[in-house]
């Protein structure tokens, strides 16, 4: 995406055609995360998974800490986003690049979540029946990639509401939040979360 401008172009199809649109990308989200939950709930985990040579509870730091930069480009992706669109007060419109650095740093968060995704899977599973906090951090770990791919539909899409791009890029920056609320904070908060 280089400007807002063009990716709101053309979108104010005919209702319909919008709302099954919008329906297919619901169910392109939802068709993601239920099978992530699928293969999570079915699959033995196997708590000998390694995650660069660290296995079982040696995993945790290097998770929390991939988690926290993970978070970083999603504030980052959220300040980028909010300049490119003119919504930060006193910062005049970007230049062509900042387009080009979003998406860069969506790449690399992207590619950031892969191994920690990978072992969460493998090792662990979904589980929500251990407690209020696991069952988030699993749910939220399914939802994320399919909120992943409707964001990447609806930026290369030009027949969608405009609101679309930011609904879904704010929830993805909403569900890492949730994600390194669920694990990282937990981590670093000595096995506890507030509220949870």
């Amino acid at each position: 995406m280089s400007a807002p401008e063009e990716t709101s172009a053309g979108r104010g199809s005919a209702p319909l055609g919008v709302a099954v649109r919008l329906g297919l990308l619901a169910g392109l989200a939802l068709a993601i995360a239920a099978g992530l939950y699928v293969f999570g709930t079915e699959h033995a985990p196997d708590y000998s998974t390694s995650l660069f040579g660290r296995s079982a509870a040696d995993t945790l730091p290097l998770k929390s800490w991939l988690a926290t930069g993970l978070l970083a480009f999603a504030v980052a992706q959220l300040g980028l986003a909010l300049w490119m669109y003119g919504r930060l007060p006193g910062i005049g419109a970007p230049r062509a690049p900042v387009g080009n650095v979003h998406r860069a740093v969506g790449v690399a968060a992207l590619l950031l979540t892969l191994p920690i995704a990978y072992h969460c899977a493998f090792a662990y599973g979904v589980k929500t029946n251990i407690d209020a906090r696991v069952a988030v951090h699993s749910l939220a770990g399914c939802f994320f990639y399919g909120a992943v791919a409707a964001k990447l539909t609806i930026v290369r899409s030009r027949r969608l509401p405009g609101w679309t791009l930011p609904l879904a890029g704010g929830t993805l920056v909403v569900l890492v939040a949730v994600l390194w609320y669920t694990s990282a904070l937990w981590y670093f908060n000595n096995f506890s979360v507030p509220a949870l």
